[in-house]
């Protein structure tokens, strides 16, 4: 499943984070800009997708749930 391969690629960037239940990683700023850039390169090559700039909010990335869902949306495309 995505989400668990997801959980994977952010447990890379920020290993103390709870990604089951976290769902503030940008409202929190727990993400940084950075880290989002790292974690957008790596899922558009574990998943063969292409995420533009008007993905880039923070709803699609506040959670592995919401990163996943996005995934799903763009790998159905």
């Amino acid at each position: 499943m995505n989400k668990d391969r997801i959980i994977e690629i952010l447990m890379e960037v920020h290993p103390e984070v709870d990604y089951e239940t976290e769902n503030g990683l940008i409202d929190k700023r727990i993400f940084d800009s950075f880290d989002v850039v790292t974690v957008v390169g790596e899922l558009m090559d574990e998943f063969d997708i292409e995420i533009t700039a008007e993905h880039m909010i923070p709803e699609n990335f506040n959670s592995a749930e919401a990163i996943a869902e996005l995934v799903e949306q763009l790998e159905d495309e």
